[in-house]
């Protein structure tokens, strides 16, 4: 496969800007890409507390009229891959990337046309233009229209090919009509087949219409968003390009996940030392204020680490409520999220201190701990594009249990108590009661010891690195280029 030359735009990558798992993939990614031997240049906000790198470049940029002096600076990532942060105070140097609390800064939409406008600028500089230009989410989502548009002309840069990933389509980018001329795009594009989303613009839509090849985080995902169940509207929209949308599995970090050499591990453990896990236990059992006996060694726990609202499934989890307590189990939770389910998860605490340990907020140290700490892992949500929990947790010997949904059911195999195999165990309808029922199967087994280990290293096995990743977005990158220069 060639070398290539891409171009990605992300709201958001790390280590420089993380709200969640975009920041992850958008961060990773890149370095993948040029283990692969591929060059890539990633571009996404200078916001407020990014410190460092070179400036590369300055000049004005000039959007629905308004003119904004930007600044390029560049921070190298690894051998082939660099960031370019894109710096404009008056529209990043602000508290939070999208907004404060629940409330977006009205000019969003401006603040990521600039985005889009300047990566492409920065794009179409050099001698050689990109092969591809990648963009994420629905901040990038005007990165293809513009190519096919003011941008179209431009050597070097209008025949690029456009991948278009969407990483949760519940996040749509859609704003009042009005908005079209402050975009500098022409009205045309607003339409059925453009922009226009129930009489408003939405980036989300122009990402999807106008780009070569739409990718999302999982195969199921893939196929679950062109259904009314979980397309938010947009399941029309995607059907109709069906034949471009492919479900790519995102990658984690094996270095930094590593049951072998974590320190945030009391000692390290593989496949081969599984019992190493039980230091880990003791470790959570202690941390999260839980009596350390042989009887609460011996009894399974139950780790989440998550936000505490409905797409996760804490409605199901609120619904089964104390009849938690009469399960043969220990319950770790670290997250935050809606106040009820915050004072559900206190009040099961103080019914049952020696049964149920809550951590709000986020500690990395014990998010590792939980993922080798716990027994079984619990993810039991309503949608999920694909999750990284469950991935951390086959690789910590960790047993999941999920709801068969997106990267869940991608990534987890469901026990066959016939054969003896599987990784972990699925639920697929929505409700507490198959949600009771799948966690009382994982609890069964795991007092079944040979059958538990056997799942434990089916799990430890599997490679979810993001070479594995990197390989399929490169192939299809390759199909954009066949698809943009009438080859496929």
């Amino acid at each position: 496969m060639d070398a290539r030359r891409i171009l990605m735009v992300s709201p958001e990558a790390v280590p420089f800007a993380k709200t969640g798992g975009l920041g992850d993939v958008a961060g990773a990614l890149p370095l993948a890409l040029a283990r692969l031997g591929h060059d890539v240049t990633l571009v996404l906000p200078r916001y407020r507390g990014i410190d460092g790198g070179t400036v590369v470049e300055r000049l004005p940029l000039t959007v629905g009229g308004r003119r904004f002096d930007v600044t390029f600076v560049e921070h190298a990532l690894a051998d082939r891959a660099r960031a370019i942060l894109v710096q404009c105070p008056e529209l990043y140097d602000r508290p939070g990337y999208y907004g404060v609390g629940n409330n977006d800064y009205p000019d969003n939409a401006l603040r990521f046309a600039l985005l889009a406008r300047a990566a492409l600028e920065f794009g179409a500089r050099g001698d050689v233009g990109p092969d591809v230009v990648h963009a994420h989410d629905w901040q990038a989502g005007l990165i293809p229209a513009y190519l096919r548009s003011s941008f179209s002309g431009r050597p070097g840069l209008g025949g690029a090919a456009t991948v278009f990933t969407i990483h949760n389509l519940a996040y749509q980018g859609v704003f009042p009509p009005s908005t079209m001329p402050a975009l500098d795009l022409g009205w045309e594009l607003y339409g059925i087949e453009g922009l226009e989303f129930w009489g408003r613009v939405s980036f989300l839509k122009a990402g999807i219409n106008f780009s070569d090849i739409v990718t999302t985080v999982s195969p199921r995902y893939a196929r679950e968003i062109q259904t009314a169940e979980f397309g938010f509207g947009f399941e029309g929209i995607l059907s109709r390009r069906s034949d471009r949308v492919i479900g790519i599995l995102n990658g984690i970090d094996v270095d930094v996940w590593d049951p072998g050499r974590d320190p945030y591990l009391p000692q390290p453990y593989g496949p081969d030392t599984i019992d190493g896990k039980r230091a880990s236990k003791r470790a959570l059992l202690e941390t999260m204020g839980l009596p350390v006996t042989a009887e609460t060694l011996a009894r399974p726990i139950v780790g989440m680490v998550s936000r505490l609202v409905d797409q996760k499934g804490f409605d199901l989890l609120a619904a089964i409520g104390e009849g938690l307590l009469g399960m043969d189990a220990t319950f770790v939770l670290l997250g935050s999220g809606e106040s009820r389910y915050q004072d559900g998860w206190l009040s099961l605490h103080e019914r049952a201190p020696d049964r149920v340990g809550v951590h709000f907020g986020f500690d990395e140290r014990i998010a590792h701990l939980i993922e080798a700490g716990a027994d079984i892992f619990l993810m039991p949500s309503r949608f999920e594009p694909c999750g990284l929990n469950q991935m951390y947790s086959l690789r910590y010997g960790t047993v999941p249990v999920v709801r068969a949904v997106g990267g869940l059911d991608d990534t987890v195999d469901h026990w066959n108590s016939r054969t003896n195999t599987g990784t972990g165990f699925k639920f697929w309808d929505h409700s507490p009661g198959a949600l009771r029922a799948s966690l009382k199967q994982a609890m069964d087994l795991y007092h079944s010891p040979e059958k538990w280990r056997a799942v434990q290293r089916a799990g430890m096995a599997r490679d979810f690195s993001w070479e594995v990743s990197a390989a399929e977005y490169a192939k299809a990158y390759e199909r954009a280029i066949r698809l943009r220069a009438g080859r496929a």
